[in-house]
């Protein structure tokens, strides 16, 4: 057993307190967010992890990439038939998860989950490089497949078939958007006596708390 007892980091790069703190959780996001993004250290800061529970029960977390966000949530692209996008459609809570060791932060965030509207997902769709339009269309994603070799060939048919026209976006294939209704933002501190200010949605009103380290 390798003994990882004694791998420890001090946190003191900043604080979290109230007084400093914007009372809207997706402005005080907006302001960590841009602070990330203009990081040269932090090279995906809008990389997130995205938790969802499926029919055993148990969580599964992956990494996806925030792609929008406004002030009614935080929105990502998927096919509606993986793993993620089934268990949304039997239970529409997830928690997203960012995570910038560089800073010493990470944001928790507990939403509900909804489609968004068609137009948006073929927006976004054909924003996309043509490559990454023809993955989405290739990939059954989360089913099993013969080999790599299975996914290649059928890439290459398409290829050939698109060639000179527009790819349609995959019914199957769009975007989310997550409203939370509770969101943490943590920051680390020395003695471990970290920073934790947790806003919870009470009807239209956001309230603010201070955790416990």
């Amino acid at each position: 057993m390798e003994n990882l007892h004694d791998k420890r980091k001090v946190y003191e790069k900043s604080q979290l307190i109230e007084s400093e703190i914007k009372q809207n959780p997706i402005e005080q996001f907006r302001d960590w967010f841009l602070e990330a993004s203009e990081n040269p250290n932090i090279s995906e800061a809008n990389a997130m992890a995205i938790s969802t529970v499926e029919d055993d029960g148990c969580p599964r977390t992956r990494m996806v990439l925030l792609k929008a966000y406004t002030h009614e949530g935080f929105i990502f692209y998927t096919n509606y038939d993986s793993r993620k996008g089934k268990a949304i459609e039997k239970n529409h809570k997830a928690c997203l998860h960012f995570f910038w060791p560089n800073l010493e932060r990470q944001i928790i965030i507990k939403a509900d989950l909804e489609y968004i509207a068609e137009n948006l997902s073929d927006g976004y769709f054909h924003s996309r490089p043509k490559g990454s339009q023809l993955g989405a269309v290739v990939s059954p994603q989360s089913q099993i497949i013969p080999n790599r070799g299975f996914l290649e060939e059928k890439l290459k048919e398409l290829e050939r078939e698109y060639e000179n026209s527009e790819i349609p976006r995959p019914k199957n294939w769009g975007g989310y958007l997550a409203k939370p209704y509770e969101i943490e933002f943590w920051q680390g501190r020395p003695n471990r006596l970290h920073d934790r200010i947790i806003y919870t949605l009470e009807g239209v009103d956001w309230k603010i708390f201070r955790l416990a380290p």
